[in-house]
């Protein structure tokens, strides 16, 4: 079995998620009392924000860069950035280290191809859904790529960064995500991203009108895979 190497911290939040999913597709893969080799760094969050809303991405990726190598060294064989947003900075982590580094939008791309889905919602920060370091990976590979409205997003980034990244579930909040992922229907979207690890903390599939691809899950389900590779 490889090893996992895992940025984590961006929140803790779901990076426990990230933990959970990994083990769980291990355990169902290889029954009795198999659990997944997994190594965490988990960063402080509060300096890599405070990077993003000053604009200071290189030094971001130097954090991240940092945490990856001392993952490699430690014995990871693939390395996953627990968050959508700072995968913005992934090339330049990429080119820190000699292990392969999986790409979150890449995974969901696939996903979302397999279900024949041409055209998709994506929330997620502001970063994510405004900036084309996430979008261009799903138009790469043919994915129309569609956002809600400059208000729809504050909103979004609101409740990311002030709610689900404090661990707070407010039911509001998820009614509001929901009347949103509506009006990405009615704008054509066959499915919807949760292109942030905390969405789905607050948004089930159960109460989505469109079929939801939760990052995290794919992430991480990808991750075990890789894991059991020959």
């Amino acid at each position: 079995m490889k090893t996992i190497g895992l940025i984590g911290g961006m929140s803790w939040e779901s990076t426990i998620s990230y933990y959970s999913i990994i083990n769980e597709c291990i355990k169902e893969k290889l029954g009795g009392l198999h659990s997944a080799k997994i190594i965490l760094y988990s960063v402080e969050f509060d300096e890599i924000e405070k990077c993003q809303s000053s604009g200071q991405w290189d030094k971001s990726g130097e954090i991240l860069g940092d945490a990856a190598r001392k993952l490699e060294a430690s014995g990871a064989d693939v390395v996953l950035i627990c968050t959508n947003t700072m995968h913005k900075v992934f090339d330049q982590v990429q080119k820190m280290v000699k292990v392969p580094l999986l790409h979150i939008a890449e995974a969901t791309a696939s996903e979302l191809k397999k279900a024949g889905v041409k055209k998709t919602a994506l929330l997620g920060t502001r970063y994510t859904m405004k900036e084309d370091f996430y979008k261009s990976k799903l138009v790469e590979r043919g994915l129309e790529v569609v956002i809600p409205n400059e208000d729809d997003m504050s909103f979004i980034n609101h409740v990311i960064f002030d709610e689900l990244c404090l661990g707070k579930i407010n039911e509001d909040s998820q009614k509001e995500f929901c009347r949103i992922i509506s009006d990405l229907k009615k704008n054509g979207a066959e499915a919807v991203i949760l292109g942030c690890t905390e969405i789905g903390l607050l948004v089930k599939q159960e109460m989505s009108v469109l079929p939801v691809f939760d990052t995290t899950v794919i992430h991480a389900t990808k991750a075990a895979e890789i894991a059991l590779e020959a």
